[in-house]
């Protein structure tokens, strides 16, 4: 792990609570649902507890007007979300036991329709970095102060409508646009390369005219400091793309190997096993 300087030890040790209590949610979730993704949640457990209970300014008013927004392009991982959302007093905690059942507001993919503190409503790739920009820019045109983060799964570059809406929110200076890839190497079909290659990923964004980082995405300490000294910068006239290298199913060791996991199912027996994998195994960094 990256050595500390700004984060404090009960911090770090809140965040790694929250990535764990993610990847535990899913789990029992899924149970409920019967077949889920589990492993594009464990890819991004550190980004959902960075963000959330350190970095985006929000309260518990999920309508506040200058809150930080969230989008999510990968909404399939919708199910690794919905427990920070209970967590964060958005929704009752019960809402959470009908996870996919008839007439529950909690879906595969989110819905801002139903789900109080969903900003977008996310499963078709490719538009959230869109709708991310039109956000910055109606704030921008009210006089809001507040930063959109939009998290993109590395498949989701091969969609064009990502690089179009690249181009707009450089040629509008949307310095408080942050994208997030959750660069696991795997999609669907399979290997992300070899499906559509996207290398040199962080050459390409600079191209697009924005400020680049590319981070450990499982490392608490390094992932937060980057996103807390990013938000901070006032002086940035650009939007800017973090790249966090992760391991998709990161921290059960037969997901992070098998791509298949992309969806699936883990028998009532199987699932605690992978909780208890969780519960004594401490993640360890990507890169």
């Amino acid at each position: 792990m990256t050595e500390n300087t700004d984060i404090s030890t009960e911090q770090i040790a809140l965040l790694e609570d929250r990535a764990r209590f993610v990847r535990l949610e899913t789990i029992r979730l899924i149970e409920i649902a019967k077949v889920g993704h589990y492993s594009s949640v464990f890819s991004c457990a550190e980004i959902f507890a960075s963000l959330y209970y350190d970095v985006m300014s929000i309260n518990d008013d999920p309508t506040w007007a200058n809150r930080d927004r969230f989008l999510m392009g990968k909404g399939h991982a919708a199910v690794g979300l919905f427990p920070i959302l209970a967590d964060k007093g958005y929704f009752p905690t019960e809402w959470l036991d009908t996870y996919t059942r008839l007439g529950s507001p909690l879906g595969d993919h989110p819905d801002m329709r139903k789900v109080p503190g969903v900003d977008f409503s996310s499963g078709s790739i490719g538009h959230a970095l869109s709708n991310g920009l039109g956000m910055a820019l109606g704030g921008r045109m009210q006089g809001q102060d507040f930063d959109v983060f939009v998290m993109l799964g590395d498949g989701e570059m091969q969609e064009g409508q990502v690089w179009e809406a690249a181009l707009s929110a450089a040629s509008h200076k949307l310095s408080n646009v942050i994208a997030i890839v959750d660069r696991n190497g795997f999609q669907l079909d399979g290997e992300v390369d070899e499906v559509l290659a996207i290398e040199p990923l962080d050459d390409k964004w600079r191209a697009f005219g924005w400020e680049v980082h590319v981070v450990d995405g499982h490392d608490i300490v390094a992932l937060t400091s980057l996103l807390r000294k990013v938000k901070a910068d006032k002086s940035r006239d650009k939007p800017c793309c973090i790249i966090a290298k992760t391991v998709k199913g990161k921290g059960i060791d037969y997901m992070e190997t098998e791509p298949g996991w992309h969806l699936g199912y883990l028998s009532p027996e199987d699932g605690e096993k992978a909780r208890q994998t969780i519960l004594n195994t401490k993640i360890t960094g990507a890169m």
